[in-house]
């Protein structure tokens, strides 16, 4: 479900892709099975496409990765997590406009 852009983060690559990434990346916890989830997707591929080599994009399936999902205390999805130089800054769970996704984003770009 990862559009233009956008990585697909499992246990084996999130360490290098989110984690080890020196800028920001944008996480998406969600499932097939999440109808939020179906709603805020697209959003975030437009948003990967809106912020190409501004920030890094990346999608985590909590039904393959639970691992994941646990590390991070997703309770509820979908979960969209703000990392800066590996490290969580912020949090958005449940379904999000674009425009106060991108908001979030351009405050932690500035």
């Amino acid at each position: 479900m990862a559009g233009e852009g956008v990585i697909t983060a499992t246990v084996d690559n999130f360490a290098t892709e989110v984690a080890g990434d020196s800028g920001l990346v944008l996480v998406d916890f969600w499932a097939p099975w999440c109808a939020p989830c179906r709603l805020v997707g697209p959003v975030v591929d437009e948003i990967a496409v809106d912020n190409a080599g501004k920030m890094k994009v990346a999608k985590v399936n909590v039904d393959e990765n639970p691992t994941l999902a646990q590390q991070y205390g997703i309770r509820g999805i979908p979960a969209l997590l703000f990392f800066k130089a590996g490290q969580q800054v912020d949090m958005i769970v449940g379904a999000a406009s674009k425009q106060s996704i991108q908001e979030r984003i351009d405050q932690h770009l500035a």
